[in-house]
């Protein structure tokens, strides 16, 4: 006899669900993946077909495709599922672009944070609390 009862047996296959379902997962490097899940296994490793990235820099986005991809699963933070038949519907002030233009969005933000975080550490000996 096992402990789990019949209610329990949902929180332990939880992600039996979402088996061949469009999903997104959110991972803990803050990236994004969406496909269709495929297949996971008891650590919850998960295996995405047809698997593209979504990267977001301010009001652009771009899907980089990966194809058939495979995630550990102590990297997931949030599984979600998505309509596989609709269109996905981004708010209108989002605009879709290459994948060289959000490279180049990608290292402006990250040279803007460093900027940013240097000029913090020159005024660190404010104390303008």
């Amino acid at each position: 006899m096992s402990w789990a009862g019949s209610a329990d047996m949902y929180l332990c296959t939880s992600l039996a669900t979402y088996l061949d379902k469009k999903v997104l997962l959110q991972l803990r490097d803050g990236r994004m993946l969406i496909g269709v899940l495929r297949s996971f296994d008891q650590f919850a490793n998960a295996v995405l077909q047809g698997a593209y990235e979504r990267i977001i820099v301010g009001n652009l986005y771009c899907d980089m495709r990966l194809g058939l991809y495979v995630v550990r699963g102590e990297n997931i933070l949030l599984t979600g599922e998505l309509d596989l038949e609709s269109e996905e519907v981004l708010p209108q002030h989002m605009t879709r672009v290459s994948e060289p233009e959000i490279k180049r969005a990608q290292k402006a933000e990250k040279e803007a944070a460093v900027l940013q975080r240097s000029i913090r550490k020159r005024f660190d000996f404010l104390d303008l609390e």
